[in-house]
């Protein structure tokens, strides 16, 4: 799954995808990036 990176400020694919829940209920997609290893997040299911 694609992301934004805030660090790199670029859209890179996500690594080590998984799907969390946020804590008012709703589906988010959370990773790392796979040029700098920060963390990533997009709100949504993920396909």
């Amino acid at each position: 799954m694609e992301a934004y990176c805030v660090k790199c400020k670029a859209k890179r694919e996500m690594k080590e995808a998984k799907q969390v829940t946020m804590k008012n209920g709703k589906p988010a997609t959370q990773g790392t990036c796979p040029v700098c290893g920060t963390k990533m997040f997009k709100i949504g299911a993920s396909k």
